[in-house]
């Protein structure tokens, strides 16, 4: 071989190792490219779930907010009819003692029907009854007294009925308790 074949040969060797040389580099820039754009996808991707996931949270908190503010405004509303009841019940009561003209005891039976009625819509319920056993969670006991004809911790006498909207209690009962401790 001649030097020229040499120099010839020994040229296209360089020249095919530069040509490799430069094609890798360039693979290795497409593939950094490609592996940032995967990243930045992945990126996008995280952001987006994060934000989908405190939109979600958002929504659910206002709408327990909401529920809230409702049971909250109908109790107090609720609380503000209870005079009003206790009045028709005090006068449902009375009546039942004297002689009192017919028409006037159907008018006060129709009126607490009809708040019965409204306290049922709601889902506001009475309790505090003679006879139930007593709940400290839900009855106010004001005095307590021993009687043989009544179980241990039984209500024996209500001074005022108690109203509870689901299970949010408006008011407590205010009771006489018998045979506790």
């Amino acid at each position: 071989m001649s030097k020229k074949e040499k120099n010839t040969n020994e040229a296209v060797n360089e020249t095919v190792e530069e040509t490799t040389v430069e094609t890798a580099e360039v693979e290795e820039k497409e593939l950094s490219a490609e592996e940032k754009l995967t990243e930045e996808l992945n990126a996008q991707k995280d952001k987006y779930m994060r934000l989908y996931a405190e939109y979600d949270n958002y929504r659910k908190r206002t709408q327990s907010e909401k529920v809230a503010i409702y049971a909250d405004a109908t109790a107090k509303a609720v609380e503000q009819m209870l005079p009003i009841a206790d009045s028709v019940t005090m006068a449902l009561s009375t009546m039942a003692d004297k002689e009192v003209p017919e028409e006037f005891t159907k008018g006060i039976e129709l009126i607490a029907k009809g708040l019965k009625a409204s306290f049922d819509k709601m889902n506001v319920t009475a309790f505090g009854a003679v006879g139930d056993e007593f709940d400290p969670n839900l009855h106010n006991a004001i005095s307590k007294i021993e009687d043989e004809n009544l179980g241990e911790n039984t209500i024996a006498q209500v001074y005022q009925i108690g109203y509870k909207l689901d299970d949010k209690i408006i008011r407590h009962a205010m009771v006489v308790v018998a045979n506790c401790d």
